[in-house]
């Protein structure tokens, strides 16, 4: 079926196994209440178990308990207040607002309570819609079916954590190792020799494959951290920790840069050694994809042999050019056997992945930058309490939005109105990109999911089929709705269609659906285009400068293991992980600026240009970070405390320029020459780690002035308005 085609096998059965769990959940409240006769009660269990679903969080057991009893106490402020306040529309919309504005500021504190706070906000509309329909209002009656909904999932969603207490983990790893296996395929085809080659392209493509793998990486850090105390797993636990500081290095590695490709392609278009640089990297993106199967399926990975093979094949390869060494400059061979020595132990590591504990990790610790106090979690609210913030900006919008959007289904008395809230919470996101991609897909889906509901209402006028269609719906929104938001809107509408003909006002539905649909989209684009507007092209600089600084004191660890040697500790992994972090950050923001209206667009070429070169400066601290080793020749050490001691000023200067501020940096002409010709002289060396060092360095140095010339056109000057954070 077309649905499922980019649906990997082992993505399909941990699909289906949450599908099984929706269906029980499903049936276990339909089929009680269809049978005592209680069709009223249906709707309100099913948007329960929904809004429980859609807030489950990946815990451990005494986790998952603690943020189940939150949920549930914020559910229910949530629904009692829509019933409180329900008959009062002046007291209801200012209530409304406020608490909109204050769900959303939970999210300050971390993710887990961003997803409480939609979950809170999606059931309160739930309430209003039931409420409404309801033929005799009853204050308890829509809480207590809610709630009731959201305690029979959370129950079954209890026993199945008991059932498959490492589910969770063993998938986001899952996920890490296929987003890499897209990025080692990519760096295949980066040696496929070809004339006329164009890094660029190439550069744009790895940055938003490295945002989602930074993506998959930070999500299966939040939920390692939920299976851990104070940053420390459990030992049951250990050996996916392990697995996971294995898939960073591995990151490490391969979103190293060793040479400039067009070099490598222009001297060996006529060899067969590019072909096999790209033959290896294909298989090791066979072997993470294998991986990312067996971990998603609990099954033991067993590495295939063709890589290894191919690895053998690469070393014979590049033996015979040692041979022909006269008729190669060196300097291009030492960059192959660079390359070689990295894949060589990424092999080494791929091969270990059933025991990762053969690799030594100094700290076998996460860092966990969560509030655990009440008073650190009024801290973080608090900081972001003010109008540069984005997410209080995203919680004013909402505020507005949903505020409006009552307004206008009270002045129209609109029966089925609080439609219009429901779509704008689900469409209305923190930037206009994403919204309107939401939109988009909303639109879509729901016009899918009506003509198509509208077609087999009447083909399937049997209360039992019309049953079977409404769980059948369910569960279909769930398993596309991370990945085909526009099927799941589809499918989520046909439910709403069938519940709603139980009572025989199904086909009446479908006009007032469509046209809240289209009210509540455009609310949200109005919302997010003249509220407190968040335009990526005013965001830039600072994202650009923030960028550069996390790789500035990225290369500053890296640096200082060069005098005492590789340690993974949790200092180093932090400083990775946050120039990556940020390198996505910038990816995200240049892509979202693409899709805004354009007038609000500005220096798209320079834009993208920097987002290449800051990537190729990743890419060498990457290479630098990769093979970081103890080096004891002092006056070695001299040349490259002082290249680092200029580049590292070179950055600074970089960020202060892109911020605006006139901080004074030395930076001597003369010095800058004089460092450019000794750091060239690696090229007359053997191929030792010293030389590796002084390459990288020096091409990190070669970057640097057009890195200044961008930044000179991109930074804001005086008398515009300043970026926010």
């Amino acid at each position: 079926m077309k649905l499922f085609e980019h649906f990997p096998e082992h993505r399909v059965k941990k699909t289906l196994r949450h599908t099984v769990l929706i269906l029980i959940a499903f049936l276990g409240a339909i089929i009680p209440a269809g049978s005592y006769g209680l069709t009223t009660w249906i709707n309100p269990l099913i948007l329960g178990i929904i809004a429980a679903a859609l807030t489950e969080q990946n815990d451990n057991l005494p986790g998952r308990l603690k943020a189940i009893c939150l949920t549930l106490l914020c559910f229910l402020i949530a629904t009692l207040s829509i019933e409180l306040l329900f008959h009062s529309p002046v007291l209801f919309a200012a209530g409304l607002a406020l608490s909109t504005f204050s769900f959303i500021m939970l999210g300050a504190i971390s993710s887990r309570y961003a997803t409480i706070a939609f979950g809170s906000l999606l059931i309160a509309v739930y309430t209003m819609i039931g409420t409404s329909a309801a033929e005799h209002p009853s204050f308890w009656l829509q809480p207590a079916l809610l709630l009731s909904g959201a305690c029979w999932y959370y129950l079954l969603s209890v026993i199945w954590l008991l059932l498959f207490p490492s589910q969770s983990i063993q998938q986001s790893l899952s996920d890490v190792f296929l987003n890499l296996a897209d990025y080692f395929d990519l760096k295949s085809e980066m040696f496929h020799p070809v004339s006329g080659f164009q890094i660029q392209p190439y550069r744009i493509k790895e940055a938003n494959l490295n945002t989602a793998i930074v993506l998959t990486l930070n999500q299966c850090k939040a939920t390692l951290l939920a299976h851990c105390k104070k940053g420390h797993l459990q030992t049951t636990s250990d050996h996916f920790l392990n697995i996971y500081f294995l898939a960073q290095d591995i990151h490490e590695r391969i979103s190293s840069t060793h040479s400039r490709y067009y070099e490598l392609t222009h001297h060996f278009s006529r060899s067969d050694i590019l072909f096999r640089f790209k033959y290896l990297l294909a298989e090791q993106a066979k072997a993470c994809r294998d991986i990312a199967r067996d971990l998603a399926t609990n099954d033991s990975y067993q590495h295939q042999t063709s890589s290894a093979l191919a690895l053998d094949e690469l070393q014979l390869s590049i033996q015979h050019l040692n041979h022909q060494q006269e008729a190669i400059p060196d300097a291009l061979l030492t960059q192959i056997n660079y390359l070689f020595n990295n894949l060589t132990t990424i092999e080494k590591q791929l091969c270990n992945i059933e025991n990762p504990e053969a690799h030594q990790f100094m700290e076998g610790e996460l860092s966990d930058t969560d509030p655990h106090t009440l008073k650190n979690m009024w801290q973080r609210i608090q900081a972001s309490l003010n109008p540069e913030s984005l997410l209080f900006r995203h919680a004013v919008r909402m505020s507005l939005a949903l505020t409006a959007g009552y307004i206008i289904l009270q002045s129209f008395h609109l029966e089925l109105g609080y439609w219009i809230l429901l779509t704008t919470l689900f469409v209305c996101q923190p930037n206009f990109s994403a919204t309107r991609k939401r939109i988009r897909l909303r639109v879509i889906g729901t016009v899918s999911g009506l003509i198509a509901g509208g077609a087999l209402m009447p083909l399937f006028s049997s209360y039992e089929v019309q049953l079977a269609f409404i769980v059948f719906s369910g569960v279909m929104f769930f398993v596309f709705r991370l990945n085909k938001y526009g099927y799941a809107t589809g499918f989520i509408t046909m439910l709403v269609l069938f519940c709603f003909n139980q009572s025989g006002t199904g086909m009446e539905i479908i006009l007032p659906r469509l046209t809240d649909t289209f009210i509540g989209c455009g609310l949200a684009v109005i919302a997010v285009t003249y509220i407190l507007p968040d335009w990526q092209a005013d965001r830039l600089p600072q994202v650009m400068a923030e960028a550069i600084l996390t790789n500035k004191n990225y290369l500053d660890q890296i640096i200082a293991q060069y005098r005492i040697g590789k340690q993974d500790t949790l200092r180093y992994r932090i400083a990775r992980r946050n120039a990556h972090d940020q390198d996505a950050a910038l990816t995200t923001a240049i892509n979202n600026m693409l899709a805004e209206p354009d007038k609000y667009k500005k220096a798209e070429e320079e834009s993208f240009r920097f987002l290449t070169l800051n990537h190729a400066l990743l890419s060498y601290i990457s290479a630098l970070g990769a093979h970081r080793t103890r080096l004891d020749n002092h006056i070695t050490h001299r040349l490259i405390l002082d290249a680092h001691r200029t580049i590292h000023q070179h950055l600074e200067a970089l960020a202060d320029k892109l911020l605006g501020q006139s901080k004074r940096h030395e930076l001597s002409p003369p010095e800058e020459a004089g460092l450019k010709a000794r750091l060239e002289a690696w090229r007359e060396q053997d191929g030792s780690s010293v030389q590796l060092v002084l390459q990288q360095l020096y091409l990190i140095h070669r970057i640097l002035p057009e890195l200044h010339h961008l930044a000179g056109k991109l930074y804001l000057p005086e008398g515009e308005t300043q970026p926010t954070e």
